[in-house]
């Protein structure tokens, strides 16, 4: 199988990568890293640049034709490449073959419990792209509830939009940053130490603004916190 990074995990948030390999080699995967990798191209889409994402597309069906699966820590750059990358360049075995982490985990290895200690109280943001487009449903909540030592707290509004939306939180800055309050105040009432996703797009929007406020509460990707274990535990601490 291979690991699709995603550009901004590959860029900011390497040790999401990385937390991906440690966890699936611990479930007893060959991972591959394929280094002719680039961006999905969803940026480009979005922002309505169609044929500079074409070739993205066209790139990814290329590089990953010959894996058995390919393993996205992101729903955000898995649904694009699921939902519009055929429309884009048609049909390819690699988008057939393509997964979002907690559904690699739950529906191809069949496992819910990975063997993970991380005792910490930790809140859960389901993403917009993971909930909407692709329907994981409640497979990361099933993950965290089987980390030993969690303390797994429900986010209230847990379903509204965090308000980054990739250039949407650039081009309605406002809008954006309301939806990142209401987010916030979501957050701090539950008392987590952390609130994960499966997205560091959607953390790096709500991290950045619970670290401005000095609330103490850490944002930390999903594979993060399921590659933890006793023998190299994470420390919830600002």
């Amino acid at each position: 199988m291979a690991l699709f990074a995603t550009c901004l995990t590959d860029t900011l948030y390497p040790d999401t990568a990385k937390a991906v390999v440690r966890l699936l080699t611990r479930l007893g995967c060959e991972v591959d890293f394929p280094l002719g990798q680039t961006c999905c191209g969803q940026m480009h889409y979005n922002t309505g640049y169609r044929a500079e994402a074409e070739p993205l597309a066209t790139r990814y069906a290329e590089v990953f034709a010959d894996y058995d699966h390919v393993v996205v820590p992101s729903g955000s750059c898995a649904g694009m490449m699921r939902e519009i990358h055929p429309g884009l360049c048609g049909a390819s075995a690699a988008v057939e073959r393509t997964h979002e982490l907690s559904e690699f985990l739950v529906d191809v290895l069949g496992v819910v419990d990975v063997g993970a200690y991380f005792p910490h109280r930790v809140t859960y943001h389901p993403t917009c792209h993971s909930l909407r487009m692709l329907g994981v449903g409640d497979r990361p909540l099933r993950l965290l509830r089987a980390v030993r030592g969690l303390d797994l707290v429900e986010l209230p509004q847990a379903e509204q939009c965090c308000g980054f939306g990739g250039t949407f939180a650039l081009k309605n800055a406002e809008t954006s940053t309301a939806m990142l309050a209401d987010k916030m105040r979501s957050v701090q009432a539950t008392g987590a130490q952390v609130v994960t996703a499966g997205d560091n797009s959607c953390l790096m929007h709500i991290g950045g603004g619970l670290s401005r406020l000095r609330t103490g509460v850490r944002a930390l990707h999903l594979a993060e916190i399921l590659a933890s274990t006793e023998e190299e535990p994470w420390a919830a601490t600002p």
